[in-house]
């Protein structure tokens, strides 16, 4: 079953890993748990739609290279629904 998103894993040490996020027009990454503290680098400026786990959703404001960080714990589904282009972004997780 396709999700309309994909992730590319750049770079993975004992460290960091470093995955390259798209989701497309219409499309989700579901709902996962961060086990890891992270940072998000957005490579467009456009809106992303969160649901969270608790059920709480938000629509987040991406703008090109303004960097935001996420605790380990986090737990959310992203998507792209109103957007007719895709939503990049760079994702860094401090392993360690």
């Amino acid at each position: 079953m396709s999700t309309g998103s994909h992730g590319d894993v750049q770079l993975e040490n004992e460290h960091f890993r470093v995955t390259q996020w798209t989701i497309e027009p219409g499309g989700v990454i579901p709902m996962h748990r961060h086990d890891f503290e992270y940072v998000v680098i957005p490579l467009v400026t456009d809106i992303m739609h969160v649901r969270n786990a608790d059920g709480t959703e938000i629509e987040a404001a991406l703008q090109t290279g303004v960097s935001y960080t996420r605790p380990a714990g986090s737990e959310h589904e992203v998507s792209n629904p109103h957007s007719s282009a895709n939503i990049v972004f760079v994702e860094v997780e401090k392993l360690a």
